[in-house]
């Protein structure tokens, strides 16, 4: 069945949409000075889960060249009808037989909560010709709601992923538990980080991403080293039922 996409108010995909992108940038630019960092460092992927393809070209008009989908249904959908100079990260729990798709949507895949993922990914971008870079997903908070490694897993498990030569780990990526107050989960980016620095470790090598803050929280994020926010709501607004 064909997805179709609900069309949103002119208003949207204009001034607000306007207003949204300044505010966030300024919002990075204020913690990348507080923490001593370039702006250039941080990486802003817009989510744009349930954004009609009409709002995405709005928004690549103003600048925005990256962006990120939960869903590969979705992404398959939405990407043909967007301009072909996009970026598109794939971002929601993948399941394993939406890989293939995944690997021919998507640059880059932040989402590999497993290593039975990991390698039904390689597979499909050996057949698919092609190197995929990952993301490893990890549950820091240990959520029962969310997906993800458990930090101690991802350590056991990490040597194996070297085995997986069509894949690329460029760094983790997490989801913080939502609060209304950011600084209560400013250990879990730190913790982040610091595992971040026991996968380098075990890697022998540097891993150049922290994947990490939405729209509530990636304030604190990039105070914690965070190379990748993604947002979407302070960019698009909430969406309406």
């Amino acid at each position: 069945m064909a997805l179709v996409f609900r069309s949103r108010p002119l208003t949207l995909a204009g001034m607000e949409l306007s207003e949204g992108l300044r505010e966030v940038r300024e919002r990075i630019a204020r913690a990348c000075r507080r923490a001593g960092r370039e702006a250039s460092e941080v990486a802003l992927v817009a989510v744009t889960k349930g954004q009609p393809p009409e709002v995405v070209r709005a928004a690549a008009d103003l600048g925005l060249n990256l962006f990120g989908e939960n869903k590969v249904q979705e992404a398959k959908a939405k990407i043909s009808l967007c301009p072909a100079r996009l970026r598109w990260h794939m971002i929601g729990h993948l399941q394993t037989n939406k890989a293939r798709d995944a690997v021919h949507f998507f640059e880059m895949i932040q989402s590999i909560d497993s290593l039975r993922l990991a390698e039904e990914v390689n597979r499909c971008a050996e057949k698919a010709g092609r190197t995929m870079p990952i993301l490893i997903e990890v549950n820091v908070a240990g959520e029962a709601s969310k997906f993800g490694y458990r930090p101690e897993t991802l350590l056991a498990e990490f040597e194996r992923f070297n085995g997986l030569r069509r894949l690329e780990i460029h760094g983790l990526m997490t989801m913080a538990p939502w609060t209304p107050d950011p600084e209560k989960v400013r250990p879990v980016f730190r913790q982040l980080r610091e595992l971040k620095g026991e996968c380098e470790a075990r890697l022998g090598a540097p891993l150049e991403h922290l994947s990490m803050g939405m729209s509530s929280d990636f304030e604190v994020a990039i105070e914690e080293g965070a190379t990748i926010v993604r947002v979407g709501t302070a960019i698009f607004g909430r969406q309406k039922a």
